[in-house]
């Protein structure tokens, strides 16, 4: 005989219809992203590798200064009023940048990089804070690790799917192809509403204020600092290791461009298979412990992959990495926003933002620089020994230690 208690638990594994629509919209419109970003970058090509980093990174400049200014009006706002005002803004610069007949000079795309980069500051910040804002603390675990695999998804196929839309329409076609997604979103954000309603900010506070709250919340809070020093580790010495030392150890090696595509792709694979493990079962007790020691897991694996000699050694190495890799991302994620007051929601994942983007700025250039002078097996083993020693670090660290699945689902 089915109990209540037994309708709760189930109830508590389904995840919510609201949640699945946004998620589902959400993932529409990062591929559209990852369209037109893969037409920037082509279009940028043609005038050199120099203008090629200028253009990508006018991107990221605006999204890490601004983010936190986002991340306050996401709080005083409400999450769903700023994405809908961030969706018509990028239905508008994407429309805008379709039907404009000036070619693709250096000024335009560095404008609508510059444009796309100002409105990610403002709606990323509130659409990292929807999964709590939309289903309860004990569903964050599966639903973030159903998220992540729709990420892992837009990864693979949004380059593709871009380089085939740019063959056949242009730049114009990949921009006019992101107006849609980001219209199927603002569809989507139209009809569903968040469950917790942002409390009224404090009277005759200013926005510069509030943002330095948010800073101050981060910092007074042990737990919150040692996981985004763990975030801002992966994302400055893992990441740069799959997006830019394999390839050019590839080139080391004389390996082909095919088989380098796949090892890069098996550290995405070894993320994805952990994701499915935690969509079907949850997270394991003690994310903090699970989330340290995968990142540990995965900067000693690194160190194996600096010694690689053949691609399939290379790809074993980076599954392999990426299955440590993977327990990091999804015990870390529901962890950072389980454990960010309500208030703060959007601030929080503000300052998550840039301690992704912060520390990749100045790596990709140091690693890059590393490998040009010394090698890159020099480049990858700092990578390598910086990921071990940080983890390690962040374990002995009480608040990572005694942080637990019940805890953050009470929060």
């Amino acid at each position: 005989m089915t109990t209540q208690l037994d309708t709760v638990a189930k109830d508590r594994r389904t995840l919510p219809g609201r949640f699945l629509a946004w998620l589902a919209g959400n993932t529409f419109s990062a591929l559209g992203d990852a369209v037109v970003y893969f037409a920037l970058g082509w279009a940028a090509t043609a005038h050199g590798g120099r203008w090629t980093g200028v253009v990508l990174t006018a991107i990221v400049v605006p999204r890490v200064l601004l983010s936190i200014f986002g991340g306050v009006v996401g709080d005083r706002l409400g999450a769903r009023a700023v994405m809908l005002t961030s969706n018509a803004a990028m239905i508008t610069v994407a429309f805008a940048a379709s039907v404009a007949t000036l070619g693709t000079p250096v000024w335009l795309l560095l404008t609508v990089a510059a444009l796309i980069g100002i409105v990610d500051a403002f709606y990323l910040p509130s659409s990292g804070s929807m999964p709590r804002r939309l289903m309860d603390s004990s569903q964050l675990a599966r639903g973030m690790a159903l998220q992540q695999i729709a990420t892992t998804s837009t990864r693979f196929s949004g380059p593709a799917l871009g380089g085939l839309i740019v063959a056949a329409a242009g730049v114009a076609g990949a921009a006019l192809f992101d107006a849609a997604t980001f219209a199927v979103m603002l569809l989507v954000m139209v009809v569903i509403r968040p469950r917790h309603e942002p409390a009224s900010p404090a009277a005759g506070r200013d926005i510069l204020t509030e943002a330095l709250d948010g800073l101050r919340v981060v910092a007074r809070e042990p737990l919150l600092r040692a996981l985004l020093a763990l975030v801002a580790c992966a994302a400055g010495f893992l990441l740069p290791v799959f997006s830019m030392l394999i390839p050019l150890l590839a080139r080391e090696h004389n390996w082909t461009a095919s088989v380098t595509g796949l090892a890069v792709g098996a550290q995405s694979l070894g993320v994805a298979v952990v994701a499915i493990y935690v969509l079907g079962k949850g997270t394991l007790a003690w994310p903090g412990i699970v989330a340290a020691t995968g990142l540990l897991a995965s900067g000693l694996i690194t160190a194996l992959l600096a010694m690689a000699d053949t691609p399939w050694a290379a790809g074993v190495a980076a599954f392999a990495a990426g299955v440590g890799a993977g327990f990091f991302t999804t015990h870390i994620a529901p962890l950072i926003l389980g454990s960010a007051p309500r208030s703060h929601l959007s601030r929080v994942q503000a300052i998550l933002l840039m301690a992704q983007s912060v520390p990749l700025l100045a790596t990709n250039n140091l690693l890059g620089w590393v490998a040009s002078a010394w090698g890159t097996t020099t480049a990858i083993t700092i990578s390598a020994a910086t990921i071990t020693l940080t983890s390690l670090i962040a374990l002995t660290s009480h608040s990572l230690r005694t942080a637990n699945r019940t805890s953050t689902e009470a929060s």
